[in-house]
């Protein structure tokens, strides 16, 4: 199965059922490369900071800088990109009554890197096996720089969200998304990835912003990450998406069943 690709006309519906079908989905240029440069230079300080992974996971040569809601207001819109908003509540919300943002962090490979071994997002949550039929995660990989197969493109197998878990595919089964600054990879948490390797004496940078499913918990803790004083800055649908809301009837009220919301009037 080839990776799925549209334009940036594309309707979140049609994004949408190419998540159900191949499980991941590019979008040429949905975005321009100016506004790429502005999310790029508001967080390069951040990411010049940054110590490189620990482990092959993380990458020993892979800077991971997270906290973009707060530290990067270009970054926002991404974050809240109709097209990818929408297409990821119409997947997740199959199963869910709403979704949030699970994380943000911008992803660089340095030079040399090796390839991240392939994995499932979803295993974040302590290796939980949802039924087959749930998706209950959209990841999104932005590029901030282009991205090719030599320099650790994103590694995808279209197809394989269909797949049994706990399997280890090999580097072979894999398939780099190549885009161009300004596009973007959507692919669901059940769908079978990993960083690519980076042969190049260039950076890789992506812009990594996943959701999830409301009823979970998310990867990056936003109310640390984001608190009500930042929060109380940012556009009020935003901050709700980042978990400034309750994800169902009971879920996430503060004092005495407070909204959320509550929390950051306070500091407008």
């Amino acid at each position: 199965m080839e990776l799925p690709r549209y334009g940036r006309n594309a309707s979140s519906e049609d994004v949408a059922q190419a998540l159900r079908d191949a499980g991941c989905v590019v979008i040429e240029q949905l975005v321009s490369e100016e506004l790429m440069e502005q999310v790029g230079s508001e967080l390069e300080p951040f990411i010049h900071k940054t110590p490189f992974g620990l482990d092959s996971f993380t990458g020993e040569k892979t800077k991971r800088t997270g906290s973009l809601i707060a530290r990067s207001n270009s970054s926002h819109e991404l974050a809240s990109h109709p097209t990818v908003v929408g297409s990821a509540k119409d997947v997740i919300c199959q199963t869910a009554s709403s979704m949030q943002i699970h994380l943000t962090q911008i992803i660089d490979l340095g030079p040399g890197a090796e390839a991240q071994p392939i994995h499932r997002d979803q295993w974040a949550w302590d290796f939980f096996p949802f039924p087959s039929d749930w998706e209950v995660e959209v990841s999104t990989m932005w590029a901030l720089t282009d991205f090719t197969e030599e320099n650790g493109a994103t590694r995808i197998i279209p197809g394989s969200h269909l797949w049994e878990d706990k399997l280890q595919p090999t580097y072979e089964e894999t398939v780099p998304a190549i885009m161009s600054c300004g596009s973007v990879l959507l692919y669901t948490g059940s769908a079978y990835h990993s960083g690519g390797k980076n042969i190049t004496d260039d950076r890789r940078t992506g812009v990594n912003i996943d959701y999830s499913a409301s009823f979970l918990r998310q990867e990056e803790n936003q109310y640390l990450a984001c608190p009500p004083e930042i929060a109380a800055t940012i556009d009020s649908d935003l901050a709700k998406l980042i978990g400034y809301s309750k994800g169902s009837y009971a879920l996430g009220y503060f004092g005495d069943t407070q909204d959320p919301m509550e929390a950051i009037e306070t500091f407008r």
